[in-house]
């Protein structure tokens, strides 16, 4: 039987941390499946989260083969408890991926997609070989490369989710931290295209001019010494009463809600001791910051501070809303959605350490795509 590599990660009941690449056989497709080649796939941080899970990297020990490198790294005592759901199990990684149907299930929507380049989701995408329902392929438009396709899902239904959001939830423009990465770029272009007033919310200036190249009206940099007033004015000028906070840790939620507040309040007719009506909403949907999430209550009673998380959204809207997002992403694919990419590695430069400590860094401009078939036979 022919076999393919995967990367795995385990989290060992040891409190060690154990990343690999395994062979495993190639699935033959059932009626409605599909194997697809899978030639690009990026690492973005909900895989890292999966990858690394609570491993210290800084203890990374590489060992092993050049062509079969194993990492292992120290899960501090106190994170085990966090981990207690996967230990001892050896989990594939990689949520999102692209590449060419190699086989295909007897079912006449299986067989359409033969020789077609597709992407897909779910999960262990970082495998040379990946059979999933035909139903969950997106067939990429003509001329479209898997590295274009293999981010079609993550951000740009995220981006796509949280406008949609944004709207049935009743409000009429939206906030946005950690601004200048894939996704933020892509929710600009959303926002400027569909004539939606976005804040983008930024820590770095090279960031910040970053976005208003790319035409970005209202952008705050956290690390101003103004950032506060410079927000509320945006808020101002916006209306803004929804936020997506990237960051999730520290303070700033709280003073994103904060500054809603002073920006409802400078158009207030009357005053309230609960103060505004205006429902004000962040929703927390990523993990940036791994502090505890800190917010003084100084923002009236009209608010929330919740989780937000693109598909369990797409399950509520339901499937006919949902496939009319993914057909967007599908037709803006190289431009509203386009993504970034500094460098292509393979399954094995994934586990090598100086690699690691680059792409762990999370940092803007420096988004890695995974080609599991590089340099490998086919």
């Amino acid at each position: 039987m022919h076999t393919g590599l995967q990367l795995r990660s385990q989290i060992k009941s040891s409190g060690e941390l154990e990343l690999s690449l395994d062979s495993i056989d190639t699935p033959q497709p059932g009626p409605d499946e599909v194997l697809i080649r899978i030639e690009a796939s990026p690492l973005n941080p909900s895989d890292l989260g999966l990858l690394f899970g609570a491993a210290d990297m800084s203890t990374a020990r590489a060992s092993g083969t050049a062509e079969r490198p194993i990492v292992t790294a120290r899960v501090p005592e106190g994170a085990m408890r966090s981990m207690a759901g996967r230990l001892d199990a050896s989990m594939p990684v990689g949520n999102e991926g692209a590449g060419v149907v190699v086989a295909a299930g007897s079912s006449p929507a299986a067989q359409a997609l033969m020789g077609k380049t597709v992407a897909a989701i779910g999960g262990a995408m970082y495998s040379q070989y990946r059979c999933v329902p035909a139903d969950q392929c997106l067939v990429l438009p003509e001329g479209a490369t898997p590295a274009d396709g293999a981010s079609s899902f993550v951000n740009p239904l995220t981006a796509l989710g949280m406008v949609e959001t944004m709207r049935l939830e009743g409000h009429s423009a939206l906030v946005h931290t950690a601004a200048a990465s894939n996704l933020g770029q892509m929710l600009n272009q959303i926002c400027l295209k569909d004539g939606i007033k976005l804040v983008n919310i930024v820590r770095k200036q090279e960031q910040a001019d970053l976005l208003r190249a790319q035409g970005a009206v209202h952008v705050c940099n956290a690390a101003a010494p103004t950032f506060m007033q410079d927000l509320t004015e945006a808020l101002v000028a916006t209306g803004a009463t929804i936020a997506f906070d990237a960051t999730g840790g520290g303070k700033l939620g709280g003073q994103i809600l904060t500054c809603m507040e002073a920006a409802l309040n400078r158009t207030a007719r009357e005053y309230s001791r609960y103060g505004s009506t205006t429902h004000k909403q962040v929703y927390l949907y990523g993990g940036l910051d791994t502090s505890p999430t800190e917010f003084n209550r100084n923002f009236g009673m009209a608010w929330g501070m919740g989780g937000w998380l693109v598909f369990p959204f797409l399950q509520k809207i339901g499937r006919e809303r949902a496939n009319a997002l993914k057909q967007r992403v599908v037709a803006e694919l190289k431009t509203t959605f386009a993504s970034h990419y500094s460098k292509e590695i393979s399954l094995a430069e994934v586990l090598d350490l100086d690699v690691i400590a680059v792409y762990n860094k999370r940092a803007t401009g420096e988004k890695y795509l995974i080609n599991p078939n590089k340099g490998l036979a086919g």
